[in-house]
């Protein structure tokens, strides 16, 4: 079986595509039911954000599993899957799981190592668990995932650093004020960005807003999403002599604030520091502003300069995160290794047993004059020669399956063993897990006449099969 990520993102497709292939909730049931009653997917999770749609699947074949996830892209946008080919990615086993871990962990995001993504893709996932169409594959890989984004986020500091302009804002703010707390916030204009500055300014403590705009309506509107106070352009002296940060964004020619204003203010203040943010181009406040003193005035090029400056942190903290994803891709890949070998240690066992029933059954005809307890004895000693005979070999087989080479040992196992046929493992069908998981038992094929039908059979087959699994599955 083969792991399958078939998607677009914001990297590779435009919005208009991106859109066309969103996934609401209330179709997400009919899509992963649709994908994983194609006879060539056995799991599947689907992955869909506003920035991502992305199809994860188990496959029996990989050419086919892919051509039934396009298939399914084509019918949920409507567009014909020549037009949006060009725009997908198609990512297969190691690959796959590689960039499984790397859009978990914020490494494959807009925003370089955000944490929206963390549980989106946990949604995502338990949303295919509970309509029961993942299995021991998925159920283990996903959970991987979100481990190592918890551990990536945890053990790095690649979210501590600010790289948009609000955020940057906030973080130089906190750098001045040290907290934020009850400070009061007047934003000069009502723009989108000084919203959204002020929005985290707010979250982050700073409960009093004011807002100045040359509309006051549109001021009080501003005003009333931060419970704060609306104020005619007049009154910004007054503004400004109450703030402790000022984000200005209009659209006015020439500066709204100067530098002779704010000295005026500052002594009304008692120099009190005043940080102020300039979002506006062409600029609002008066570069002259930085030279007063305890007056603070950055603007966008200020802002963009830190944010370059906590990219390139937040890059060197990814660093760190890669080779944490690199070892669990390798202890994924030993897992997978390990769980190849128990349908092979399950069919020699259940060879083994089936020959050792057949010898037995020989001898009940050969020689009818064998007592219950001579069967007994028999049964038990013919065991224990499969027992020490197979012990080596399977712990062997266990050890080879995490090696470079597993493939080809477990394959010469198969052969040598005769185990080509029993060893496959139908679709849909999971595999058993190596540990906790029930081990098949022999089964006594005797018929319910002659000399071995009355003798204590459940307990001798307890103690068969008690010998069996404890001898060859340490």
């Amino acid at each position: 079986m083969n792991i399958l990520v078939v998607g677009l993102n914001y990297r590779t497709a435009p919005v208009e595509i991106r859109e066309r292939f969103s996934v609401s909730d209330q179709v997400l049931i009919n899509a992963l039911h649709q994908l994983t009653e194609s006879c060539h997917l056995a799991e599947s999770v689907i992955v869909s954000t506003c920035n991502r749609t992305e199809v994860y699947a188990v496959t029996n074949t990989v050419e086919f599993g892919r051509e039934e996830i396009i298939d399914y892209l084509a019918d949920a946008s409507g567009i014909n899957r020549e037009v949006f080919l060009p725009y997908l990615y198609i990512y297969i086993d190691d690959q796959a799981v590689r960039h499984l871990f790397r859009v978990t962990c914020g490494l494959d995001s807009m925003v370089l190592g955000e944490t929206q993504i963390l549980g989106q893709v946990r949604d995502a996932f338990l949303h295919a668990q509970e309509l029961g169409v993942t299995g021991s594959t998925f159920n283990n890989l996903f959970k991987r995932a979100v481990t190592l984004a918890k551990l990536a986020h945890s053990e790095t500091e690649i979210g501590r650093h600010a790289v948009s302009v609000s955020y940057a804002a906030v973080e130089l703010a906190k750098k001045i004020f040290e907290e934020l707390n009850n400070k009061t916030v007047l934003i000069i204009g009502a723009g989108k960005m000084s919203e959204l500055t002020a929005k985290h300014l707010y979250s982050s403590g700073a409960r009093r807003v004011l807002v100045v705009n040359r509309t006051f309506d549109r001021a009080k509107e501003l005003a009333e999403k931060f419970e704060g106070h609306a104020l005619e352009l007049k009154s910004i002296d007054l503004a400004l002599k109450e703030a402790d940060i000022v984000i200005s964004s209009t659209g006015a020619e020439g500066y709204v604030v100067t530098k002779n204003q704010v000295a005026g203010v500052m002594k009304q203040r008692r120099f009190r520091p005043l940080f102020l943010i300039d979002i506006a181009v062409p600029r609002d406040l008066d570069p002259a502003i930085n030279k007063l003193d305890n007056v603070f005035l950055y603007d966008i090029d200020d802002l963009e300069g830190v944010i370059a400056a906590n990219l390139a942190e937040r890059k060197k903290e990814a660093e760190k995160i890669s080779v944490l994803l690199e070892q669990e891709l390798v202890a994924f890949k030993q897992w997978q290794t390990e769980r190849a070998a128990i349908p092979l240690i399950q069919a020699v066992q259940k060879k083994a047993g089936a020959i050792q029933q057949s010898v037995m059954e020989s001898l009940k005809n050969k020689l009818p004059h064998l007592t219950e307890r001579d069967l007994y004895q028999l049964e038990k000693h013919t065991m224990t020669m499969i027992n020490q005979l197979l012990h080596d070999p399977i712990i062997q087989i266990k050890e080879m399956a995490v090696e470079p080479e597993a493939e080809l040992y477990l394959k010469a196992f198969s052969r040598i063993f005769g185990l080509e046929a029993a060893a496959e493992t139908p679709k849909n069908q999971p595999t058993p897990q190596p540990e906790g998981d029930k081990q098949p038992k022999l089964q006594t094929t005797g018929s319910s006449a002659g000399p071995s039908a009355n003798y204590k059979t459940t307990t001798r087959k307890a103690s068969v099969d008690s010998q069996l699994i404890g001898g060859l599955s340490q």
